[in-house]
């Protein structure tokens, strides 16, 4: 008995599964890829998995055409080599070439790309393209190459005791209607210092106006460091050290709120600076920072890339 349900269960299923075909296949491909237009590329790559109708509609030029941004020409054309480098036979393969490889443009100054689920756009501001204070004095700081940069040239922090970067990018290059995150990508080399036990000020917002501000941490690995700092004056670079006591400065830091870097996939470690909305419409410049300041303690060993801008993650 039970297995003359069990068959007559499985016979069902399969007529039901012919019907949904038969319901599919009769629906024009067109009003199928208009209406796959009028998702996310993230649910027209999921739909196109109901059927083999879904499946065509899902390649259509129509349907990709609406996921890229509406001046995504202007900015392809933008490119170090005018956008010759993309090759691509149809608006999804290049879709997905602009969300798997950034587009180096401004000059070599700013990279952009596509976050993948959601089709919004992504920057990377290069070092070059920051405000360093004393970025241009070589003492101070000096412009390196690395084969694993995007950028031609990195900043390498060779030592300071006021350490503050800015980043500005005008919020009509952005997506509208989205929140923003931005980080700074940089690296740590066997030189660092100087960052164990202040930390640093990280702010987001509309240039002029009210911005957010909270502390990170570049170096977080020991707990007692950050418990009880002390920061040793024997090491303060490479200026006046003779002038300075020797002994060690007690400062006082609350770094319960304080955030860490975390590793990126392209080997390369990124903090966040804060995460804005953006308005459709609303004009002005974003301004991002990093600062250390209050320290007073000379710091020296960090490679900055440059500050990523890229689309919170929404959970799902």
């Amino acid at each position: 008995m039970r297995s003359r349900l069990s068959k007559m269960e499985n016979e069902d299923s399969v007529e039901r599964c012919f019907a949904d075909d038969d319901f599919f296949g009769s629906l024009p491909e067109g009003f199928v890829a208009k209406a796959l237009s009028l998702t996310s590329p993230r649910d027209a790559c999921r739909l196109s998995l109901v059927s083999s109708l879904f499946r065509s509609a899902a390649e259509w030029d129509a349907v990709w055409e609406t996921f890229l941004p509406f001046d995504y020409q202007k900015i392809v054309s933008e490119a170090e080599d005018g956008g010759c480098s993309l090759s691509f036979s149809s608006k999804k393969q290049l879709y997905l070439r602009l969300c798997d490889h950034p587009l180096i443009i401004d000059g070599g100054n700013k990279s952009f790309s596509l976050d993948k689920k959601t089709g919004k756009k992504c920057y990377m501001l290069a070092a070059r393209d920051l405000s360093i204070v004393w970025g241009d004095t070589p003492r101070y700081w000096r412009w390196i190459s690395l084969p694993e940069s995007r950028f031609a040239e990195v900043a390498e922090l060779i030592s300071v005791c006021w350490f503050e970067v800015h980043g500005r990018i005008s919020t009509s290059m952005l997506s509208p209607n989205t929140t923003y995150v931005a980080f700074i990508v940089f690296k740590s080399t066997s030189e660092t210092y100087g960052f164990e036990y202040q930390p640093a000020e990280v702010s987001i917002g509309i240039s002029g106006l009210e911005t957010q501000t909270q502390t990170v941490l570049l170096e977080p690995e020991s707990e007692e460091r950050r418990r009880y700092p002390v920061v040793p004056r024997r090491r303060m670079g490479m200026f006046h050290r003779r002038h300075l006591p020797n002994h060690p400065v007690v400062v006082p830091v609350n770094t319960q709120s304080s955030k860490g870097p975390k590793q990126r996939e392209d080997g390369w470690l990124e903090i966040e600076l804060g995460e804005y909305y953006i308005k459709k419409g609303e004009e002005g410049e974003l301004e991002m920072s990093m600062t250390e300041v209050k320290g007073g303690n000379w710091k020296g060993g960090l490679l900055i890339q440059g500050i990523e801008i890229r689309p919170k993650p929404c959970k799902s």
